[in-house]
């Protein structure tokens, strides 16, 4: 899965009827009702703000909503569209100025599925990492071996204390936790401890 890092927008003309979504970073569901007013304050003309959103490391929590749009022409095609992207933590808001012509519940699928295809060529992602924390208490005579040895692991977080001993902690790709473990033994030669949160 990959993360939207940033916001990004994007703008379709279906018969005079213009479609523009807005893709957002969001971290939680509890955040759409806030972001969707948000726009509704920047687009107070609009015909309607339709959204889908999809939360969580695996993107198993969705929301959408139709706008006043007839039932399931308009969210639920976004939402799909979301959901096949393989994109997390992003909420797409689409915002309808009605250019005067009916599109009929076909042209507002493709309408408003098209738009979210639109914004997400123009977005900027990462790749999620899953992480787990790690605690190393050592002396001061491995410290240095061990600091020059961090910088080769993608750690996040880390933080020292210095005392009788050293406690050094952070957070380590899940990924490479085992070479991480088997180079901290050789490191040590087993005088220094390792413990995984």
């Amino acid at each position: 899965m990959k993360r939207l890092k940033t916001a990004s927008e994007a703008e379709i003309v279906v018969k005079k009827s213009r479609f523009i979504a807005i893709a957002l970073p969001i971290s939680s569901l509890d955040e759409v009702k806030t972001l969707v007013r948000e726009v509704w304050q920047r687009h107070p003309e609009a015909t309607h703000v339709v959204h889908a959103a999809v939360v969580g490391d695996s993107g198993s929590l969705y929301s959408c909503s139709d706008d006043r749009e007839p039932k399931n022409t308009a969210g639920r095609p976004a939402l799909e569209v979301l959901k096949g992207s393989g994109i997390t933590d992003i909420i797409v808001c689409i915002v309808r100025y009605f250019g005067g012509t009916l599109l009929g519940t076909g042209g507002l699928v493709k309408a408003y599925g098209d738009a979210v295809r639109e914004v997400l060529r123009t977005v900027e992602t990462e790749e999620i990492v899953r992480r787990t924390g790690f605690s190393i208490l050592t002396g001061y005579e491995f410290y240095d071996r061990i600091r020059r040895a961090l910088p080769s692991y993608d750690i996040s977080g880390l933080e020292e204390d210095f005392g009788e001993g050293i406690r050094i902690r952070g957070e380590i790709a899940e990924t490479q936790k085992e070479a991480f473990d088997e180079l901290f033994s050789s490191l040590t030669m087993g005088r220094a401890s390792l413990s995984w949160k």
